[in-house]
């Protein structure tokens, strides 16, 4: 049998108990024993390393680039063993011939669009088998409401029928039962906001049927924030549905401070016993499309139609109004401020000279309003930029990671050509500046929200613990030394002090290199609400 010894390490096991000294002896891909003096073949000396579980990623965008890119650097190099993709209410499954061509555009700016990719898949069980065919890392995927819904009521702004909204039940619960561990939904990105609570509270009723739980993107992270996450708790209470709260954020001027105000929120539903976790990135500044800061009724009908409204004078005013005068929809709620509209990539290579530029540098250059040369970029480049948003509060971001519900997820973009450095950042980034450096938790503490906890919300079977019996998962690094080094001029620079990476025993990372093994796959919830 297949043995593996790590060697004197310090163990932060991931429960959120002190550390300890221990051999860790990997038999076959299981840990199979903890002790002291204890012999193999194989040896790693971990002395001075500290050795977790494997981190989980609760938000992640690879959709697309695990299958493009399977070695996946960016997460391996961070010590994440598994992450959860489908976010946002928008992904790739469930689809059919008139949606796939469709979201493949609207989520371009996102994921890219990979030229002679083989786009063979239609369900969510044919994408998990897809992955299995060779990934680095193990992944979940959640049921993307916006998909979903697509596929019944394609891109239009109404309620569905009551045909219609049990067609949707029934496709979400035969994804759910091909695998997928929950339903995410996003609520400022078209279709999702079209969306009531009635809706949404229905499809969480079927997956809280099968054990899983819901992630929303919800409606404001700005002037609307704590309504729309009153209105997520609303839909937990009224369906039974377990609440995962994505990047969970209290951005923009109107919410400086105000974190407290969410947490008392929170605080409350876990008191009367709503099953609550959310998620955060350890940054401030937050990463979309720029085309999500629409008014919805302009993205109605998908890009076709987005475009066509961006070159009628009639639509661009009733905009402009909106973006400058009352705040809109897309953008939280609040006027548009294109200080903070940093591009972070383009579709069209042409227009690389934007990137890095905030929308009032280039508007000034060109002699424009912002918002005019928000409407030429977003023509240009037919919907197909991305943004960094600088609106967030450290304060804010420092009290939601303290919360007792907190998990963490990178929420970080692939592609473009200067991307959040989140993508790459996200896992050291807790580990070296808020746990080692400043004391905002302790090192085990930072660990236990990117394992234990996570993995407890998942479901994931023998997952997510150094225990015996556990998947070998597992992350070593070097306390002294662990840092996130990629930054807004070098979003791809691979974190420092992650000295190993193993998943399902196999070593992903070892000496800080990648090794190109592929031993991850797609982990699926079962009958009996496990995911394995």
């Amino acid at each position: 049998m297949a043995e593996l010894l790590l060697r004197g390490a310090t163990v932060i096991d991931g429960t959120g108990a002190d550390r300890f000294r221990a051999d860790v002896l990997v038999r076959d891909g299981v840990i199979a024993e903890l002790g002291q003096g204890l012999t193999a073949r194989q040896v790693v000396a971990a002395d001075g390393l500290a050795l977790a579980p494997g981190f989980i990623d609760m938000h992640s965008h690879s959709d697309l680039r695990l299958l493009v890119e399977p070695g996946h650097p960016s997460r391996v190099t961070q010590g994440v063993t598994c992450e959860v993709l489908g976010q946002d209410g928008l992904s790739y499954a469930p689809v059919d011939e008139r949606t796939l061509p469709v979201l493949r555009r609207q989520l371009a700016g996102w994921n890219g669009d990979p030229a002679g990719f083989d786009w063979s898949w239609r369900t969510v069980g044919q994408y998990l088998d897809r992955l299995d065919r060779g990934i680095a890392v193990n992944a979940c995927y959640l049921v993307p409401h916006g998909t979903l819904r697509t596929l019944v009521l394609g891109w239009d702004r109404r309620p569905p029928g009551a045909a219609e909204l049990d067609r949707m039940r029934e496709l979400l619960a035969q994804a759910l039962r091909e695998g997928a561990v929950g339903l995410s939904s996003g609520l400022s990105y078209t279709p999702g906001m079209y969306a009531d609570t009635d809706e949404l509270a229905a499809l969480c009723a079927v997956v809280a049927e099968h054990g899983g739980y819901h992630s929303p993107h919800q409606r404001s992270y700005g002037a609307g924030a704590l309504a729309g996450y009153a209105e997520m708790v609303e839909i937990s209470r009224r369906s039974g549905c377990p609440l995962h709260l994505a990047h969970a954020t209290m951005n923009f001027a109107v919410n400086q401070g105000r974190a407290g105000e969410l947490l008392d929120l929170l605080d409350a539903a876990l008191a009367e016993g709503v099953d609550l976790t959310l998620d955060s990135y350890p940054y401030l500044p937050g990463s979309t499309t720029l085309a999500a800061l629409l008014p919805s009724w302009a993205a109605e009908g998908g890009p076709d139609a987005t475009l066509a409204r961006l070159a009628d004078p009639a639509a661009r005013e009733r905009i402009r109004r909106e973006l400058e005068q009352t705040g809109s929809d897309g953008c939280h709620g609040v006027v548009a401020d294109w200080h903070t509209v940093q591009i972070s990539g383009t579709a069209d290579p042409a227009l690389g000279a934007a990137v890095g530029r905030t929308i009032a540098e280039l508007a000034a250059e060109r002699g424009q309003s912002g918002t005019e040369a928000f409407f030429e970029l977003l023509l240009a480049d037919a919907l197909g930029s991305t943004i960094l948003q600088h609106v967030g509060h450290e304060e804010n971001v420092r009290a939601i990671m303290r919360h007792r519900a907190h998990t963490a997820g990178s929420d970080g973009l692939l592609v473009g050509a200067r991307p959040h450095p989140r993508a790459w950042g996200t896992f050291p980034r807790y580990l070296g500046r808020y746990a080692r450096e400043e004391g905002v938790l302790t090192l085990e503490a930072a660990v236990h929200r990117m394992t234990g906890r996570p993995a407890r919300r998942l479901g994931l079977h023998r997952r997510g613990l150094v225990r015996p019996g556990h998947r070998a998962d597992l992350v070593l690094f070097d306390p002294a030394t662990v840092a996130d080094r990629a930054d807004y001029d070098h979003p791809r620079r691979p974190a420092a002090g992650i000295q190993h990476v193993f998943v399902n025993g196999t070593a992903v990372l070892r000496d800080t290199r990648p090794t190109g093994a592929l031993p991850g796959r797609a982990l699926r919830r079962g009958p009996d609400g496990r995911v394995r």
